[in-house]
């Protein structure tokens, strides 16, 4: 099973934000019936025989981990390079018009096919992976004061 990580900081974000906040996010595809079996394999949850079914059991869980940031609005999966700004294609967090503040906080979740959103809706979780692996994705954590983001950085 596949794990991506990233280190979020402002100088990542596109133009570069002054900010003592920082993050890390991981996220792991897991298998639909126990959360950690891997696709194919009888004996750790999988299907061997059912290979459309394996696809629509993806699901990625996510850890994101923020620190010395205030009134979070939203976080989401972004498609883009390093150094440009694209499509939201998952939320993780929001939208939250007051925001949240973390002096340490982590925020966790699972998303699944029917998450996506963007250029993604309507895709698969197999999807998102392959533009992760690309190097074609990255989380962005917006606040009140950086609604385009305040920190960023991009999966791997």
């Amino acid at each position: 099973m596949a794990t991506f990580r990233a280190f979020l900081r402002g100088r990542n974000e596109v133009p570069p934000v002054r900010t003592n906040a920082s993050g890390n996010v991981i996220i792991r595809e897991i298998d639909r019936r126990n959360g950690n079996g891997r696709s194919g394999d009888e004996n750790n949850g999988g299907d061997r025989n059912n290979g459309n079914r394996r696809r629509r059991n993806r699901r990625l869980r996510f850890r994101l981990s923020l620190r010395n940031i205030r009134r979070v609005t939203a976080a989401h999966i972004h498609l883009g390079r390093p150094g440009e700004n694209g499509p939201v294609v998952a939320f993780l967090f929001g939208p939250n018009n007051q925001g949240v503040s973390f002096r340490r906080g982590v925020i966790t979740g699972t998303l699944r096919d029917s998450d996506l959103v963007g250029p993604l809706a309507g895709s698969s979780i197999r999807r998102l992976i392959r533009e992760i692996e690309r190097g074609n994705a990255y989380v962005n954590v917006h606040t009140r004061q950086n609604p385009d983001g305040e920190i960023r950085g991009q999966l791997r």
